[in-house]
């Protein structure tokens, strides 16, 4: 296990904002998990799985947060195949991008329409990454978790649910980490595979900013009605701007971080634009971003 003292949330997040937290344990053998509980209790403060950031919006100032995190390590493994697909299985810290480029060497289909996601496989899981009408929740088979009572163990898929941008685990108290999943993709021509993929990434090239530094979606779609971005638009703050952030003026629900501005800048532009859509639409935005602490 790997221990990083007051690590920079901001270097952390792919938005770039944040203050400082008390520790990061970054876990990269299975053994390890066996000392997360006695590390957690050695530094204190508040556990968070954090990932890759790219979901994230991090306070500014010193916070009592104890991060965890996973290895991109491994390779994804095929652990059965029938005539028609295989279960794959893959490690959490396993960045998502590198699963995809796996899945098309090995000519295995389903994930490509969540090409040009950010983070890693676990926290797609946790939160039901989803793109084009494919969520992850669409695949997966099973996980296995971490949490302190039960150490690492399978949960099948009766054990958790899935909705838009969410998953729920029976019983499971916090912390929890995904230390692995199994996804059953289907068999087809690895050239196939490849084109999807670039397709996929090129519709999301040409509606989102995904070469800027940002979070991706600030909000969550409202479950009727339009589209978070459109109500945004609408509601003038396409390109609006606080200091150093702003939402882009490619997607109007995308939060970039153009330079020097700060998580305060961020959380109350967020503010403004939910107040404004709720003034105009009566629509009650609710953030996709997690904010810590």
């Amino acid at each position: 296990m790997r221990v990083v003292e007051q690590p920079n949330l901001g270097k952390r997040t792919t938005l770039g904002l944040g203050g400082v937290g008390l520790a990061e344990l970054v876990l990269g053998k299975e053994e390890e998990f066996d000392r997360l509980s006695e590390a957690l209790d050695r530094f204190g403060g508040t556990p968070v799985v954090w990932g890759r950031g790219s979901n994230i919006l991090a306070r500014d100032g010193v916070h009592s947060l104890t991060l965890i995190s996973l290895e991109a390590a491994g390779t994804p493994e095929i652990v059965s195949e029938g005539e028609s697909g295989a279960r794959v299985r893959v490690r959490g810290g396993q960045r998502l991008s590198g699963l995809l480029a796996w899945s098309a060497k090995a000519g295995l289909s389903g994930l490509e329409p969540l090409a040009g996601i950010p983070g890693s496989v676990g926290g797609a899981v946790r939160m039901n990454a989803g793109s084009f009408g494919r969520e992850m929740a669409d695949l997966l088979c099973r996980v296995r978790i971490w949490t302190r009572k039960g150490g690492l163990r399978w949960i099948e898929r009766e054990g958790f649910s899935c909705g838009y941008r969410s998953f729920a685990l029976q019983g499971a108290e916090d912390p929890w980490v995904v230390a692995e999943a199994e996804l059953e993709l289907t068999r087809v021509e690895p050239e196939r595979v490849r084109a999807a993929i670039a397709q996929s990434y090129g519709r999301k090239k040409a509606a989102q900013p995904v070469a800027a530094r940002t979070c991706g979606c600030a909000f969550k779609n409202p479950a009727q009605g339009k589209p978070a971005g459109w109500l945004l638009e609408q509601a003038g703050f396409r390109g609006r701007r606080l200091g150093g952030v702003g939402f882009s003026e490619r997607h109007a629900n995308f939060l970039i971080h153009h330079g020097q501005g700060t998580a305060s800048q961020a959380l109350e532009l967020i503010g403004m634009a939910r107040e404004q859509v709720l003034r105009e639409f009566g629509v009650e935005l609710e953030t996709e971003v997690k904010v810590y602490p």
